[in-house]
């Protein structure tokens, strides 16, 4: 039983899972900041461009049947804001971030410090 509760730690405070419940919650906080921002801004924009905030109240009846075609352009919009706020706070500032570590790792490597040649001296010298 001791064990398996050490193999279990060891699984579960590995860096891989413990990252992946690092990313969760924070992918957690970030939905509901875009959700936010989705809400109470660019709701509020589309409502002043077409009257209304939300296309719920937009219906087809056929035969006392009655389809809600507005819901579903609202979840549309709500859709493209979401996908254009990951976008524009996530994906783009990630792909500058990995194109400015691209760049570092093609710069040259710097000269090697006085020491480090001493050292070398030495290393090579005991080698003989």
């Amino acid at each position: 039983m001791k064990k398996l509760f050490s193999e279990f730690k060891e699984f579960a405070f590995r860096g891989d899972i413990l990252g992946l419940a690092v990313a969760f919650v924070m992918a957690a906080a970030f939905g509901a900041v875009i959700a936010a921002l989705v809400d109470f801004v660019i709701m509020p924009v589309v409502g002043i461009i077409f009257g209304e905030p939300s296309f719920d109240f937009l219906t087809w009846t056929i035969n006392k049947s009655v389809i809600l075609y507005g819901s579903f352009i609202t979840a549309i919009v709500k859709f493209l804001a979401v996908a254009a706020g990951v976008f524009f706070f996530l994906v783009k500032p990630y792909a500058a971030y990995e194109a400015s570590q691209a760049a570092a790792e093609d710069e040259a490597p710097a000269e090697p410090t006085a020491d480090i040649k001493l050292l070398t001296e030495i290393r090579d010298a005991l080698n003989k």
